[in-house]
């Protein structure tokens, strides 16, 4: 899986990712999180996971695709400013920073002041062979930091990816240099996830807090 599948997932409109409101296991966790700063969110897409965490925080997200960016301001109706940074282009607005570009080679200088981590389709987008160096990037990035994560379980053989199942096995393994403690389970056996018709025998979403 490389970019050009997300550029065309989004060149396309496929969005059945896409939530309609911020995400239940979100609202009910934040309380819980840091109490201010920034939040890097990763794989950020146009989320309205990212209104709700700006009522709190600065909202640093990474994303590779300009549609995502571009329609994120305009569907909010923000006036945006954008610069050259590297190879990434910065999009800026309000409390809302939205660095364009390959996550994995996001500068440390675009982390400045964060101390918390969101992650709702970012892990549960990569293909098993991306996972570690996802978890170690976040590592490098952030020495210290709390990460809320939102892991997606189904059978594997019952449907390919993405979004990917993520075993509770191998979150720990990916980030055995961490504290990490369950926060919540949603059972979506028959729901779906988000806009997207899921015909799996079970699928559970699962909150972790994970501290490092």
């Amino acid at each position: 899986m490389d970019a050009n599948f997300w550029h065309q997932v989004w060149q396309q409109d496929q969005l059945g990712f896409q939530l309609a409101e911020a995400h239940p296991l979100l609202k009910a966790q934040l309380a819980a999180l840091p109490a201010d700063g920034a939040v890097l969110v990763p794989l950020c897409g146009k989320s309205p996971d990212l209104h709700l965490l700006a009522q709190q925080y600065r909202v640093v997200g990474a994303e590779l695709s300009q549609i995502a960016c571009r329609d994120f301001f305009t569907e909010a109706q923000l006036p945006v400013s954008q610069r050259d940074f590297g190879v990434f282009t910065l999009w800026q607005a309000a409390q809302y920073q939205l660095w364009q570009g390959d996550f994995f080679e996001l500068p440390s200088t675009a982390v400045s002041g964060c101390q918390l981590i969101y992650d709702r389709a970012a892990l549960v987008a990569l293909p098993p062979d991306m996972r570690q160096r996802y978890a170690q990037t976040l590592k490098q990035l952030l020495p210290q930091a709390t990460l809320l994560l939102i892991s997606l379980e189904y059978p594997e053989h019952e449907k390919q990816g993405p979004p990917f199942s993520v075993s509770s096995a191998e979150i720990s393994q990916l980030f055995d240099f961490a504290d990490i403690n369950l926060c919540g389970i949603r059972n979506l056996t028959g729901q779906g996830f988000a806009r997207r018709k899921f015909e799996t025998s079970s699928l559970v979403e699962k909150g972790w807090l994970i501290r490092w």
